[in-house]
């Protein structure tokens, strides 16, 4: 079905510099390889992730909770502690495809899970 496909694609390893600023992070378990990036310039950091969890208001409060969508339960959940704990002590700005708007925001440690702090929303540049 992909016959071919194989010579236009340009494969890359989790931990490495994909190009310059923009580092893949390895988030399996909600979904099988799923791949999620750090976005460095100077000393700002952006975590990129879509499905480290899938409702952000459940998991990341309780990130040893498990849903029926976790490919891989116990993955899925060392990986919201790894991924969570990595963006609350770097106190990175964190873009989630299936947060609330605006989608993006800080996470802080609370007891044994985390929360989403939004970033105020701004239409102007």
């Amino acid at each position: 079905m992909y016959n071919g496909i194989e010579n236009k694609v340009t494969k890359y390893k989790w931990g490495k510099e994909i190009i310059p600023g923009i580092t893949s992070v390895a988030t399996p378990g909600h979904t099988p390889g799923h791949t999620s990036f750090v976005v460095a310039s100077g000393f700002s950091k952006v975590l990129i992730q879509s499905d480290v969890t899938n409702i952000p208001e459940f998991f990341l409060i309780n990130p040893d909770w498990h849903v029926a969508y976790d490919i891989d339960p116990d993955m899925a959940q060392q990986t919201r502690h790894k991924f969570y704990g990595m963006a609350s002590a770097e106190n990175a700005l964190v873009v989630g495809f299936h947060f609330s708007f605006p989608s993006m925001g800080h996470v802080e440690k609370n007891g044994t899970g985390y929360r989403l702090i939004p970033i105020a929303w701004n239409p102007v540049i």
